[in-house]
């Protein structure tokens, strides 16, 4: 790992840490970096999914709640 020296905003950075409940300013920076790049590649993403050709099995699946791994309903 790179070790960077670089100048923050203390005040943003203590905001940014409290709003991610993170529990060092470390944590909070990268989780900033990873949410950034996240965000910057979502238009991408959505972009790909767009474009993709779907069978109909794919179409007529299941519904599953969000992160739960299960079928809505259930």
């Amino acid at each position: 790992m790179t070790v960077t020296s670089i100048d923050i905003n203390p005040f943003e950075l203590k905001t940014a840490r409290d709003l991610v409940g993170a529990g060092s300013n470390r944590e909070t920076v990268d989780l900033a970096l990873k949410t950034l790049i996240a965000v910057r590649r979502q238009p991408t993403v959505v972009e790909r999914i767009i474009a993709r050709e779907f069978t109909n099995d794919q179409i007529d699946a299941g519904t599953m709640k969000p992160g739960s791994g299960h079928p809505a309903g259930s």
